[in-house]
């Protein structure tokens, strides 16, 4: 590989997951030795990585739900692979799809774990932090609010010392879910993940949860759930969630 040759993202996240041979493996090492952003972007890539080791591979070792034994009637799969697929449900944090015959069970992850899940994924990208930028606001919020079915905002958070870097489109639980990204003059990110409730629950009482080094506090609001997610002490993170609700219920 020639070092004005851009490195492609599937050879990137091949280098990250160890899956080059050593020549080519080599020549991504140089190219990143002179490409210090894209370097950056390879252990930004390292790191989620690791986090979510760190997050989720416990749901390896967790023993198979009942709900998705298979009756003695029926073909019988490996235990592991239901572990498998539970574990790639939580890891995606939207539903997995367990066949049963002509069945099919939904697993889904809950709301705190799905936002810090979104928040270890797109917190740390240097190039691609959100699908749509700050500068394009009208059109983000118009574009999820439409998506999700119900007006969506964007509160604004300066008080708190943040300032909104943009958003994206994930898929959630029940449907599609809303990503604003917040940014402070240092650099630290704060994710706020909405998504549509399906229960009706109206309750707006905050909850905490921490999954690996990411703090989630989490409320019901009208037909939306949200979770604000950070790597920060918990005070700073209720004092921005707080923020939050006042901006979202003027």
């Amino acid at each position: 590989m020639k070092n004005e040759t851009l490195l492609t993202e599937a050879e990137l996240h091949a280098y990250v997951d160890g899956q080059l041979d050593g020549a080519r493996r080599a020549a991504v090492e140089a190219y990143l030795a002179t490409n210090p952003s894209e370097a950056e972007r390879a252990r930004a890539y390292v790191r989620q990585n690791e986090q979510l080791h760190a997050l989720f591979d416990g749901a390896l070792d967790e023993p198979v739900p009942e709900a998705l034994r298979v009756q003695p009637t029926r073909r019988r799969a490996s235990p592991m692979r239901y572990a498998a697929l539970l574990a790639v449900a939580v890891v995606g944090g939207v539903f997995g799809w367990v066949l049963r015959g002509e069945e099919a069970l939904t697993i889904t992850a809950s709301l705190p774990q799905q936002a810090a899940l979104a928040h270890l994924v797109y917190a740390p990208e240097v190039q691609h932090p959100v699908e749509v930028s700050v500068r394009e606001e009208a059109h983000l919020v118009s574009w999820l609010s439409k998506r999700l079915g119900a007006p969506v905002h964007a509160p604004q958070l300066t008080e708190a010392g943040y300032e909104l870097v943009g958003g994206r489109l994930l898929p959630g639980a029940d449907g599609p879910a809303a990503q604003f990204m917040y940014q402070d003059v240092r650099g630290n990110r704060l994710t706020l993940y909405v998504r549509t409730t399906a229960d009706g629950n109206r309750e707006t009482a905050f909850r905490y949860a921490k999954e690996d080094k990411v703090g989630v506090f989490y409320w019901v609001d009208g037909p939306f759930g949200y979770a604000l997610s950070g790597e920060i002490e918990r005070p700073q993170l209720l004092h921005v969630a707080e923020s939050v609700y006042r901006a979202l219920n003027p």
